[in-house]
């Protein structure tokens, strides 16, 4: 029975990397053909769909993470997650009038560059077992880049969304009706932006300590 489960485990964690490679592969290739044809405001036309498709899917990191497929932690999970599913279904789809086009470019190419290293990465990782040290050290010293870039780019888009909410009852439940309760979807993104402030700073050092555990762990190889 443990022999079934970790090749369950393996065929499950093999497809689930390299189905979410292509996936961002085809997001990194779209955004970058739409910027050098159309440039920043032709981007996210291109990606709209695949990146609602695949960043939706990267839910199953958080859900991996609780059942204990894999070893990561849900706390360092669950933020960076739910802040991509806030901002492409709860900004970019939702106020796309609201858009700053180089934020949304620099936003998608920090994304999928980010996720086309990481899914590789992992996709080697488990399906044979080998991680490259080049790879790795690639996978482990982008984000000192790609990170700042992607939080700054997040919390400018709900920023410049902050006035087109505002005036909106889009997502907001107002008094009085009949289940007495009221939700302001503003006050709610206000809320999400501050939480910008503890959990970029957060994310940064907790990939700076897996960066040494994964460089130190390769010298011992």
């Amino acid at each position: 029975m443990a022999g079934a489960g970790s090749t369950l485990r393996w065929l499950y964690l093999s497809v689930y990397n390299v189905v979410l490679f292509f996936g961002w592969s085809q997001i990194l290739y779209l955004a970058i053909n739409a910027l050098s044809s159309g440039g920043t405001k032709s981007v996210y036309a291109a990606i709209e769909k695949p990146l609602q498709i695949w960043q939706t899917a990267a839910l199953f990191e958080i859900f991996n993470s609780i059942v204990g497929v894999v070893r990561s932690q849900v706390m360092a999970t669950l933020p960076q997650i739910s802040s991509r599913i806030y901002v492409t279904w709860g900004i970019l789809y939702s106020f796309p009038e609201t858009q700053e086009h180089w934020l949304v470019t620099s936003l998608i190419l920090s994304w999928a560059v980010t996720e086309v290293i990481r899914y590789f990465f992992f996709a080697l990782k488990e399906t044979f077992g080998v991680t490259p040290p080049l790879l790795t050290l690639i996978r482990y010293s982008t984000f000192f880049v790609l990170y700042p870039t992607g939080i700054f780019s997040e919390a400018g888009l709900v920023y410049v969304a902050f006035p087109f909410m505002k005036g909106s009852d889009l997502y907001s439940l107002r008094m009085p009706n009949k289940i007495n309760f009221g939700f302001d979807y503003y006050y709610m993104s206000l809320l999400a932006l501050g939480l910008y402030i503890p959990g970029g700073p957060y994310m940064y050092t907790h990939m700076i300590s897996q960066r040494k555990k994964a460089l130190s762990k390769q010298k011992k190889q």
